[in-house]
């Protein structure tokens, strides 16, 4: 399996608490987040969300879609989100939120594998696209938030 560990950080004007709420809705993504095609709540968690199981379909300009399940390992309320990803990519999702005066930091972490076995054969010379799909579909997402919370994305970075 190829391995991939990428990371975002969005600079929104929002404050933390708008934007991590709208992160913690994953089932609203799809109306606001180009690339999320879909996703279905499989199973509730508690409280906090810990435990909650949802299903996702993302696509990016690339002509594949990529479905995988995420559950919720860890919550910490407006500063931490934690997912461990199953299917067609698999690994660990986080979230990280700061508050910096009127705006919000946003840094997502990555570390995933695909399962898919043609771009695991594609890798090797692939990997290149298959990040900036990647980065394509974060930088819609950083968009997306701020049109939905009527702010600015006033920054945006990946690695």
């Amino acid at each position: 399996m190829a391995e991939y560990r990428l990371i975002t950080i969005w600079r929104i004007d929002a404050p933390v608490q708008r934007v991590y709420e709208a992160i913690c809705r994953p089932a609203r993504w799809p109306s606001w987040w180009r690339g999320v095609k879909d996703v279905v709540e499989l199973e509730l968690g508690d409280e906090l969300g810990v435990g909650s199981l949802q299903r996702y379909t993302w696509k990016g300009l690339l002509p594949y879609t990529l479905t995988f399940t995420v559950r919720v390992v860890r919550v910490k309320p407006l500063a931490a989100l934690e997912g461990v990803a199953n299917g067609e990519l698999e690994g660990i999702g986080r979230w990280y939120f700061a508050d910096e005066g009127c705006a919000t930091v946003v840094r997502y972490e990555w570390r995933v594998r695909t399962t898919k076995r043609w771009m695991n054969l594609l890798a090797p010379v692939a990997r290149p696209l298959f990040k900036w799909n990647h980065d394509f579909v974060m930088r819609e997402g950083g968009k997306g938030l701020a049109r939905l919370l009527n702010a600015r994305l006033v920054g945006f970075a990946h690695d």
